[in-house]
């Protein structure tokens, strides 16, 4: 049995779960979110708890059991508390701004660089540092993921865009003639 997938989900007050053919929809305070279900997984919701029970023992059902649940779950957080990613820009000249809702970064290259958000997701500044948020997760990590990729941290100084919580292992730099 899926140690994920056997979990019920408390549904929190002024979130409405609806299941209908093929599809769960979450409704809450910071919007709306719908996500399908899979023919191997049947989803419940019973006095305030949510329940995903798998059809039978076949490896789809399995491989889907957990996955579904951990959807549903991150739905029904994301229309309460949202998601948050933080991004830290370091480098000498690098500077971050925002171009109306457009996100213009000076990154060491010979133009600057210019990021729209997808739809769903809002992008602030504070001086050096990114943050990237909204109600669906993997939108939220998706963007934060092509904002780092424009300036990948590099190894010998860490100049670059980096998670605020990531760790840059660190090279030696060339070592000097004695």
């Amino acid at each position: 049995m899926s140690r994920i997938g056997k979990l019920p989900i408390q549904i929190p007050s002024g979130v409405t779960i609806t299941v209908d053919s093929g599809n769960v929809t979450v409704v809450g305070p910071k919007g709306t979110l719908t996500q399908f279900i899979t023919p191997d997984v049947t989803v419940k919701v019973e006095d305030g708890t949510l329940t995903v029970t798998r059809r039978d023992d076949s490896k789809p059902a399995r491989s889907q059991h957990g996955l579904m649940r951990a959807l549903i779950n991150n739905m029904v957080t994301g229309v309460t508390k949202g998601f948050e990613k933080k991004l830290e820009v370091n480098g000498v000249g690098f500077r971050v701004n925002m171009a109306g809702a457009d996100l213009e970064m000076s990154l060491g290259f010979s133009h600057p660089v210019k990021y729209k958000a997808p739809a769903g997701v809002q992008i602030t500044t504070n001086k050096m540092e990114i943050t990237v948020s909204g109600i669906d997760k993997q939108s939220v990590g998706q963007a934060a993921a092509e904002i780092r990729s424009l300036k990948k941290p590099e190894p010998y100084k860490g100049k670059g865009i980096a998670y605020s919580d990531e760790v840059i292992l660190r090279k030696a730099g060339k070592a000097g003639k004695k």
